[in-house]
């Protein structure tokens, strides 16, 4: 009896998501039944891509929009970390925490480079791409996104983060900070590359929060501001 209910249940499983995706495939002519035309969906999806941009990506070109958000402060990297425990077990905290603001500094200042890749990005969806972003995970449009910006983007925040090191100072704080730790005994000497380092966590910290806007709007209705986004993400309530 519970095998045939589990078959039962398996079955019903297979058939709705089966009817979703010929509801989605049926939309290119004209969103038959659910009076939401091709264009809509596109719009819809660009629109809420812009939200995120507009909404996310703004705050973290703000003094602290790194810093000070625990989802996507840069912290040391691993062969680091050390160094800021050896500083900070000598009482030198203040120190270290300067060298981890300098590095969130660097990448508010290159996350405003960032829009105009974006928008560039995002006016390129096609009802294609749209239509498969709509039936996908959470962050299906933001990984679309990443998949376009990436490359663009890495290549606009490398260098304005090396500038800003030297415009905050940020190589003589931690030339400061490692040899004070060098100079700790029985410690090794370390030297990584902090602007690739920082580009990549700036790069994820984007990505994070554009992702953050997109759930909510997905999943909470009252996050879907304009008639167009309630339109079209109501198709995949």
């Amino acid at each position: 009896m519970i095998r045939k209910i589990l078959v039962l249940l398996l079955v019903l499983n297979v058939t709705a998501c089966a009817e979703l995706q010929q509801v989605v495939n049926q939309l290119p002519q004209g969103g038959v039944g659910v009076g939401v035309g091709n264009d809509e969906i596109a719009s819809g999806l660009r629109q809420a891509l812009d939200l995120g941009i507009e909404k996310q990506v703004t705050k973290l070109t703000q003094t602290d929009g790194f810093y000070k958000n625990d989802l996507v402060k840069i912290l040391l990297p691993e062969e680091l970390q050390k160094v800021d425990k050896g500083l900070r077990d000598i009482g030198l905290n203040k120190l270290a925490d300067e060298g981890l603001k300098v590095l969130n500094r660097a990448a508010e200042d290159a996350v405003k480079e960032a829009t105009p890749i974006f928008v560039d990005a995002v006016k390129g969806i096609t009802f294609a791409d749209a239509k498969n972003i709509l039936i996908g995970n959470d962050d299906a449009a933001t990984q679309y996104l990443n998949g376009k910006t990436q490359t663009a983007l890495y290549a606009k925040f490398n260098p304005v983060i090396k500038n800003s090191f030297n415009k905050v100072g940020a190589d003589e704080i931690w030339a400061n900070l490692i040899n004070k730790y060098n100079s700790i005994p029985f410690t090794s000497d370390v030297n990584p590359d902090l602007t690739d380092y920082v580009t990549e966590e700036a790069l994820k910290g984007v990505y994070t929060m554009i992702a953050v806007e997109e759930k909510e709007i997905r999943n909470n209705i009252g996050s879907r501001t304009t008639d167009l986004l309630r339109k079209v993400f109501a198709l995949q309530d």
